[in-house]
């Protein structure tokens, strides 16, 4: 192009990853994109094949529940397709209101706000939040939508190794002299190795260096703690925690995200957090099932679900483990010394192309997982991601199993 020194594009014709992708492409190795021809659940049909589904979120198996179907179609009956604003101008509804209202009850918080997606909640918050004089302090394992939003305050960053509590000390001492205000920023429940944040030591550390701290419950809401509100309530830290995020594109099968904290944050972000006043809302038909989908998690039933996702976890880890492979564990124990257990189930292979060897087999002989390769994990750390839910019944995991016990001497002959 005349004019400039380097082509714009160029980095799409020759990125790191482009070799990789181009051979996975030609043996059929490509994980992703794959299509799903009917409604998520337990056991899925994908290209033509029905497969167990151990590469979804829909923890709690919602999605096809009969009362969340309705209450999506009684919003798209009510208030049509879509609400073509923002919920800053034309797009808030009374759903809205009440899906707020009871999030923030659940969540223990004085108040909530609903964005329309997980994504922008973080990006949102934290980019309103925080300002080129302050700092942050986040675990290397925070997901993407922490970064950006963190990328996008320009605040200084002080990042420490995944769960080094220690180096996470070392960065609030440095801090203290940075001038402005600190914010550590961790996730609850880690979306791809699937462990548990220590919540209370890093709220601890925090409150020692007067720096406030947000959780990232993106997978822990609608799983964790006796009322379903995530790591902080599991490990008894929801007291001593300033700001909670979580999303609908979980355990609450829908499409969207929350910030829940004080009243006079969340009522500043109304006013200042771009993503959220400057997005169209949210279709009412993901308000109406993400609100059905809360007060389920918040019923009688709740808690059931909860023990059944996690029961499910505990007996594929096991199973997996017997067989021989590395599964990550959570290295969280609960108020009564048990190990606690997340619907992540990963399992550790190392190099990226054998990862997608495995996923392959596994894919073929009618188990679906999700493959992990760097940048999403560090280098050498390639793993499947495998997930469970509250309906998956003991014969679809031993199905799965008998799966990956064909496959395991594939690792074997690395």
């Amino acid at each position: 192009m005349p004019g400039t020194a380097i082509d714009l594009f160029e980095k799409a014709r020759n990125h790191e990853r482009l070799e990789l992708l181009r051979a996975a492409n030609e043996h059929g190795l490509n994980p992703y994109f794959r299509l799903l021809e009917g409604q998520a659940g337990p056991v899925v049909e994908m290209e033509g094949a029905e497969r167990v589904m151990l590469g979804s979120n829909n923890y709690l198996g919602l999605t096809r529940d009969g009362r969340v179907q309705a209450a999506a179609r009684e919003a798209l009956d009510v208030y049509g397709t879509a609400l073509t604003g923002s919920r800053f101008l034309n797009g808030t509804l009374p759903l809205h209101i009440e899906l707020e209202r009871e999030l923030a009850e659940w969540m223990g918080t004085e108040g909530a706000l609903v964005y329309t997606t997980g994504y922008q909640a973080n990006v949102g918050c934290l980019s309103a939040i925080l300002s080129p004089v302050d700092t942050v302090i986040c675990d290397s394992g925070d997901h993407a939508s922490v970064m950006d939003g963190v990328a996008m305050s320009r605040a200084k960053v002080r990042p420490f190794r995944h769960k080094r509590l220690d180096k996470l000390e070392t960065m609030l001492e440095r801090a203290a002299s940075d001038g402005g205000g600190v914010l550590v920023v961790v996730d609850g429940v880690y979306s791809m190795e699937g462990d548990i944040c220590d919540v209370p030591r890093v709220a601890e550390l925090a409150a020692a260096h007067g720096a406030r701290v947000m959780v990232d419950e993106a997978h822990g809401i609608g799983v964790l703690g006796a009322r379903g509100a995530g790591a902080c309530e599991a490990l008894a830290a929801e007291e001593m925690v300033d700001l909670r995020m979580g999303t609908f594109s979980k355990s609450l099968a829908s499409c969207g995200g929350f910030i829940a904290g004080s009243s006079e944050v969340i009522e500043y972000l109304r006013y200042q957090s771009r993503s959220f006043m400057f997005t169209a809302s949210a279709v009412p038909a993901a308000i109406g099932a993400a609100l059905a989908a809360v007060r389920i998690c918040r019923s009688a039933e709740g808690p059931e679900l909860f023990a059944r996702v996690l029961g499910n976890a505990a007996y594929l880890r096991a199973g997996l483990s017997a067989l021989g492979y590395d599964v990550v564990d959570t290295g969280a124990r609960d108020a009564a010394g048990e190990p606690l257990h997340s619907p992540v189930v990963p399992v550790l292979v190392g190099d990226d192309w054998n990862a997608a060897l495995l996923w392959k087999a596994l894919y073929d002989g009618g188990v679906y997982t999700n493959v992990a390769l760097y940048p999403a994990v560090e280098r050498g750390g390639a793993l499947l991601r495998t997930s469970v839910m509250a309906t998956h019944e003991r014969e679809h995991l031993d199905r799965a199993l008998a799966v990956f016990e064909k496959c395991r001497p594939m690792l074997e002959a690395e």
